[in-house]
């Protein structure tokens, strides 16, 4: 059968399954009807065509490549646009953030920067650095928020409880955690070289109780930091299920365990795409601290301070986002297998999805959040 040079020319767009389709003479198999639970998800103002979105949510949670979809909360022009839960989870439930904390502790050094507690070229106040001829002595609070203090820490090791997270969080480290990370030598001159690390975090959060008192009583330190998250960041967002763990010394586990529903994390990632303002208007944190938190690094092009950056790598270097889909302002939130707020301020959305993926279903689950954001145009 010979096909027309039109109809020939349009197919050139199709895939080639639709190609062979149409050269039989068939159609494409219809998509099946889509559930009470997928269209139920889906506001009546998402700001995306309903049906389209309800189907984009709907892979979330059914594609047979994705994972464990547990929490999906879409937010678009400050409104939530769609929620869905799997069952045994709701809108009360709250999740572990993993390596979603890095960005609290991030807004959290930021609060005390603005405050005059702190700064952030001058060396860190570690004390541990400050003997006479310790090299660590000039890293900065700037290279610790970005990655690139020079430590040695090795996120994942083989085996895994060599690495120096495990150590830390689990193993000798656990009661102290702070003081391990900060004990470790220089393994790079200071400000040279990207290391992705908890260990980096957890030196933060030790900074941020140490600017916040002058107590070193577990207790007091807990208190200190715990009272100023909720009193500056998270009453003021209404972010009330937001649980912070601390270690036996009273050093907030800043690199990855924090607690909250799926809707408080959509919150905070509005914040951020507000450039530090709440909802109703107040700023919580100074705007050009969120602009500096997604500049990127001098050593890493997708990182910032404590968050992941939409931004291209290097031919052969593994993309943790979607640059070819999504504008480079997009920037994340990212935790262990499976966790992520995704917030385009060009698309005016925040997209949350918590769960448990896999290194190859996230990759496909990435792929399917991408289809999700493509719904709503640039502004």
């Amino acid at each position: 059968m010979t096909l027309p040079a039109a109809v020939l020319n349009r197919a050139t767009c199709l895939a080639p399954a639709l190609l062979m389709l149409a050269a039989c003479g068939a159609t494409p198999p219809a998509e099946a009807p889509l559930t009470e639970a997928a269209l139920g998800a889906v506001t009546a103002d998402a700001g995306a065509p309903k049906d389209q979105l309800a189907r984009e949510i709907d892979d979330l949670f059914t594609a047979p490549d994705v994972g464990e979809t547990r929490a999906v909360v879409l937010m678009a022009d400050g409104k939530i646009a769609a929620e869905r839960y799997a069952p045994g989870y709701d809108k009360d439930t709250r999740f572990v953030s993993w390596s979603m904390a890095k960005t609290v502790t991030g807004v959290l050094i930021g609060m005390l920067v603005s405050d005059g507690l702190l700064a952030l070229d001058a060396p860190a106040p570690v004390p541990l650095w400050q003997r006479p001829g310790d090299p660590r002595a000039e890293i900065t609070v700037r290279q610790l928020l970005q990655m690139r203090s020079g430590l040695r820490h090795t996120e994942s090791g083989d085996p895994p409880y060599e690495s120096s997270e495990v150590r830390m969080i689990f193993l000798d480290g656990r009661d102290d955690m702070a003081r391990w990370a900060e004990e470790q030598p220089l393994e790079a001159e200071p400000g040279k070289q990207f290391e992705y690390s908890s260990n980096t975090s957890v030196i933060l959060a030790d900074i941020a109780a140490r600017a916040l008192t002058t107590s070193d009583r577990p207790e007091a330190r807990r208190k200190a930091v715990a009272d100023y998250l909720q009193q500056r960041l998270f009453a003021p967002l209404g972010m009330d299920s937001m649980v912070p763990e601390f270690d036996a010394s009273g050093t907030l586990i800043g690199g990855s365990l924090m607690h909250a529903t799926a809707r408080d994390w959509a919150k905070f990632g509005e914040m951020l795409r507000l450039k530090g303002r709440a909802p109703g208007g107040e700023q919580l944190v100074p705007q050009r601290w969120v602009e500096a938190m997604v500049t990127p690094s001098p050593a890493r092009a997708n990182y910032g301070f404590q968050i992941w950056l939409n931004r291209k790598l290097p031919e052969g270097e593994e993309q943790p986002l979607f640059p070819d889909r999504a504008p480079a302002s997009l920037f994340s939130l990212i935790g262990h297998v499976g966790q992520y707020v995704l917030v385009s301020p060009e698309q005016r959305v925040t997209l949350v999805r918590l769960g448990h993926s896999n290194t190859e279903e996230r990759k496909a689950m990435l792929q399917q959040a991408a289809d999700v954001l493509e719904l709503y145009p640039q502004r």
